[in-house]
């Protein structure tokens, strides 16, 4: 299988930065949300006899996971509906879930150095009954670790041959990550389980930022069609000037 791509595709590192501070601003709002962020966001505690500690953090971010986030933001900076609109839309565009499974992971090791690479062989995401490796990954996750570090990781959320969501019909995914990535967590589940039956991001691609996202993917997909046409163009003139040579030669054996 082709290795994840590390360089997020939205992310060249203003971007990244961006987003983790909308992530980071959205979680300090979210104290009237706490529920729900229980929810999906989920913290396990490990340990080691020399006092070595590991928490790890994992945060699927459900559609009603963003809207709380959102609505927080919303609340607590006293935002007009334009501005909230504004925020919603770089959010979203960040995160792709009309795309992909988004998950936020949180590393705070007080204790040996953390070696994670590649990091797409020690994460996957269970999806009824089928494992499925990062699409795309915050770099950093491929690097020593000692202290904090957070990142995105990207999984496909439709199945290349069938374009079907993996999501349909499943009730809960279950993000596991290799207890080999550190001495405290070695031979240690690190395991996420998230109840998705009732999650349906799809709600939250409506309004202006919906619009503004579907005008995104419609100029992307005109560059697109638009290469394609210059190609088939070359293609057809280089077929056309073929053939007009054979015509010539056929004409001069005819003679």
């Amino acid at each position: 299988m082709r290795s994840a791509k590390v360089s997020l595709r939205w992310g060249r590192p203003a971007a990244l930065a961006l987003l983790g501070i909308l992530l980071a601003a959205g979680v300090a709002a979210a104290l009237d949300v706490s529920p729900i962020l229980a929810r999906w966001s989920r913290t396990q505690a490990f340990k080691n006899d020399l006092d070595g500690k590991l928490d790890v953090t994992a945060t699927y971010f459900a559609g009603e996971y963003v809207e709380a986030q959102v609505q927080a933001e919303a609340e607590k900076n006293l935002w007009t509906g334009s501005e909230l609109e504004t925020y919603k839309y770089t959010f979203l565009k960040g995160l792709r879930l009309d795309e992909m499974i988004a998950v936020r992971l949180e590393f705070d090791n007080r204790g040996p150095s953390m070696h994670m690479a590649p990091f797409d062989e020690q994460v996957v995401l269970w999806i009824g009954g089928k494992s499925y490796k990062p699409a795309e990954y915050d770099p950093r996750f491929n690097f020593k670790l000692q202290g904090k570090r957070d990142g995105m990781v990207f999984f496909k959320r439709y199945d290349d041959k069938t374009g079907k969501s993996l999501l349909t019909g499943v009730k809960s995914v279950r993000l596991q990550i290799n207890g080999g990535v550190s001495p405290i967590t070695d031979n240690k589940k690190i395991d996420f389980v998230w109840d998705v039956a009732n999650d349906h991001p799809e709600k939250l691609y409506k309004g202006k930022a919906a619009e503004r996202l579907e005008l995104d993917r419609l100029i992307k997909r005109m560059e697109k069609l638009t290469q394609q046409k210059k190609d088939l163009e070359g293609q057809l003139a280089a077929t056309l000037s073929e053939l007009e040579t054979i015509r010539k030669r056929m004409d001069e054996l005819s003679k």
